[in-house]
């Protein structure tokens, strides 16, 4: 690995746990760990009156009509605006699409609200929409309505971008973390880690030998592969913020389960390794915006598995560990030296403004 300018304080890119009583909101909030679960239960819902259940899953299922609805709505603040391997117009696509795939929803219709800065330029606007065009064209998916908002010039970063996005869920698909029983396949659908390192080498100038670009990907077709299968896969997840940790100890905790990971069987590819390790992050914890986590029945776990493969977005797909009777709520990772290790829940977030 090379760098052109002065090596970064990589301190800077953690968020400090605060003291729980904190009166204010720090970066830490929105890292998808800890921390933002208990914003949203403690400060949040007791506003709104929602179930905790609801406000937690990546998407609302909602009956209408008689037909089963996922709901989903996410807002992204990436920075910096473009990086290897996409954008905010791309990730502004293809994280609501996936938070809706995580349903089984076939997602349908999406909504777009633009948050500009004073100052920006037109150009850049230009080329944020032209990468959400596109992006929306390759999931197979409409932006149907919208809103522009522009803030003055030193209160925003740029561009911020809300999208809500509403698809169809097919009968027989029920995608819950409730639904896992002991004895489930975890599968990842392929490299973890990568959107991460590749927003961090981007934004503090780092050049590694090999070029890390970010997996942002729709996750629709994956998911159609893997539902053509078998409609009883238990239950499904993006890890985005918090990694694949986060996305475990979610599952975990809501269905009751202990979750086995077998350490040296997570795909992590050398450079976000290597990169890692230089920065003191652990690749379990960094997020990703193309790859999914499934708990599997073990009897479908093969065939399962073998149409993620077939598929270009689950080349990589692995099975990394189980879903056990043994610590309910707890997930552990088995090292390669033999012993174990607890992955806690994240409290903050390692690289924060990543999607």
């Amino acid at each position: 690995m090379s760098d052109t300018t002065a090596r970064p304080d990589p301190l800077s890119w953690t968020c400090p746990a605060p003291v729980r009583d904190r009166p204010r909101v720090v970066m830490g909030h929105g890292g998808g760990g800890a921390m933002s679960a208990e914003l949203i239960e403690q400060v949040v819902l007791p506003g709104l009156g929602g179930p905790v259940r609801a406000a937690l899953t990546d998407s609302a299922v909602v009956e209408l009509g008689g037909a089963r609805i996922a709901f989903s709505t996410d807002s992204f603040v990436v920075r910096p605006l473009f990086f290897p391997g996409g954008s905010i117009g791309d990730l502004a696509v293809n994280g609501t699409v996936n938070d809706l795939a995580m349903s089984g929803a076939r997602a349908a219709f999406l909504s777009c609200g633009l948050i500009l800065e004073e100052g920006i330029e037109l150009d850049t606007v230009s080329r944020v929409a032209e990468a959400l065009g596109a992006a929306a064209r390759a999931a197979g998916v409409r932006v149907v309505t919208g809103d522009t908002k522009v803030v003055e010039s030193g209160h925003g970063d740029g561009v911020y971008i809300n999208t809500s996005g509403i698809g169809l869920i097919p009968a027989g698909v029920d995608l819950r973390p409730e639904r896992v029983t002991p004895g489930d396949v975890v599968v990842v659908s392929g490299a973890i880690g990568v959107h991460g390192v590749a927003i961090m080498s981007e934004r503090e100038n780092l050049r590694f030998e090999t070029g890390i670009e970010s997996d942002c990907a729709a996750l629709g077709g994956l998911v159609d592969a893997m539902l053509s299968v078998t409609p009883d896969l238990h239950v499904l997840r993006d890890p985005t913020r918090g990694g694949l940790a986060a996305s475990l100890n979610e599952i975990a905790a809501a269905s009751g389960c202990g979750v086995v990971v077998r350490e040296r069987s997570v795909p992590v590819p050398q450079p976000v390794a290597g990169a890692c390790a230089m920065l003191g992050l652990d690749p379990m914890y960094v997020a990703n915006e193309g790859k999914l986590v499934a708990f599997v029945p073990r009897e479908h776990a093969d065939a399962v598995l073998a149409a993620m493969r077939a598929h270009p977005l689950g080349r990589e797909a692995a099975v990394i560990g189980e879903a056990v009777t043994d610590h309910p709520g707890m997930v552990v990772a088995r090292t390669g030296l033999g012993g174990t290790r607890v992955v806690d829940m994240p409290m903050g977030e390692q690289l924060p403004r990543i999607c």
